[in-house]
């Protein structure tokens, strides 16, 4: 389909967070996970397989791209009181998020065992029954009613809803006050059928697209799922159509799509010349969009750069293995802007002007 101007105006206005209302630009509501990523395929894993610990979950790695993309960000999260807290808040920190709002709750965290290859094929083991993570509640969102109203963006995801049936209360809870209140949603889908079933997902997408101010699908998993298609065009249509103001469309390496009232508009993604693992790749493109908005820029510039850091972050293992510094994805979009937009056309020379017949 043919490439409209695209106009950011019909996204929800973010309010700014820079103002004395807040203490922050975006908050991110969800759970954090043990990360356990193995050496090799599940599938052939055996006695004295290697594997790496770290920490994870779509909350981190959107909290950390926001925080690497400037703005002041918060996690909302519920974790257990094993032994792992500590050193998972330490991480969190020290990818700049502020974990002062973080809840804790008599529960292990959630973990999970990931192998993954670059081209993005993955296989995931959860151990997520009874953790901590799953306990968010809609007592959890009154005690966050403070930043949920003051102003700033909220990332939230389908994820987080389907841990339990109060995480999924927490999230419409959630949802529904900053829209209330004027704020910023981004809300990511991210269907897993292991955690619902698509009745589920699609009856809560229902419900929260009008809240919205973007809403992110990837194509084609969650767009097959949820809307019945794997064309993108046809799955942006289909949930602005649900009520989301703007659309964004990842297609893994595929150009992006964005969408809103004004029209459509693809933006390719920057070739990643050495991927390592396409883990929480669309995560943090989703927390780098959402900050760039909360700090300004239009979604046409947001977007550019989400991609940019999406790209540069495979080149890490697991979920926050590589949340690329700012300037550099500032950089990498900027190229990637000069590459992908071809040169004016010049004006055609004028013709010769004929030389005077030879005087008589």
């Amino acid at each position: 389909m043919p490439a409209q101007a695209h106009d950011a105006r019909s996204v929800r206005s973010v309010p700014s967070a820079r103002s004395a209302r807040s203490a922050h630009d975006v908050l991110v509501l969800g759970e954090v996970l043990v990360e356990i990523h193995a050496d090799t395929a599940l599938g052939h894993a055996a006695d004295g397989t290697a594997a790496r610990i770290s920490f994870s979950g779509d909350a981190l790695n959107v909290a950390a791209a926001a925080a690497a993309a400037g703005a002041r960000t918060a996690l909302l999260a519920v974790v257990g009181d094993d032994e792992l807290t500590a050193p998972l808040l330490r991480r969190a920190a020290d990818l700049g998020v502020d974990v002062a709002p973080v809840r804790r709750a008599p529960h292990p965290n959630g973990a999970y065992l990931l192998s993954a290859d670059p081209d993005g094929d993955r296989a995931f083991v959860y151990w997520r029954t009874g953790s901590a993570g799953s306990t968010l509640a809609p007592s959890h969102v009154d005690s966050w009613h403070g930043l949920l109203t003051g102003g700033a963006a909220l990332v939230t995801s389908g994820i987080t809803a389907a841990l339990s049936p109060s995480s999924r209360d927490a999230v419409l809870a959630a949802a529904r006050l900053v829209h209330g209140a004027g704020g910023h949603l981004t809300y990511d889908p991210n269907f897993r059928a292991r955690l619902t079933d698509p009745a589920g997902a699609r009856s809560l997408l229902a419900r929260i697209a009008p809240l919205t101010g973007l809403l992110k699908v990837s194509c084609p998993a969650d767009a097959r799922a949820l809307v019945d298609t794997a064309d993108p065009a046809t799955a942006a249509a289909r949930l602005r159509a649900l009520g989301a103001p703007a659309v964004a469309v990842t297609a893994g390496s595929g150009p992006l799509l964005l969408a809103d009232s004004s029209g459509s508009t693809y933006h390719p993604v920057p070739v990643n010349p050495a991927p390592v693992d396409a883990t929480g790749a669309g995560d943090c493109f989703t927390g780098t969009v959402t900050a760039r908005l909360a700090l300004g820029d239009t979604l046409a510039e947001a977007a550019a750069l989400g991609v940019a850091a999406a790209s540069l972050s495979v080149s890490g293992r697991g979920g926050t293995g590589r949340v690329p510094p700012f300037a550099e994805t500032a950089a990498l979009a900027a190229a990637h802007r000069r590459i992908s937009t071809p040169p004016p056309a010049r004006p055609p020379r004028p013709p010769a002007t004929p030389p005077l017949p030879p005087a008589r």
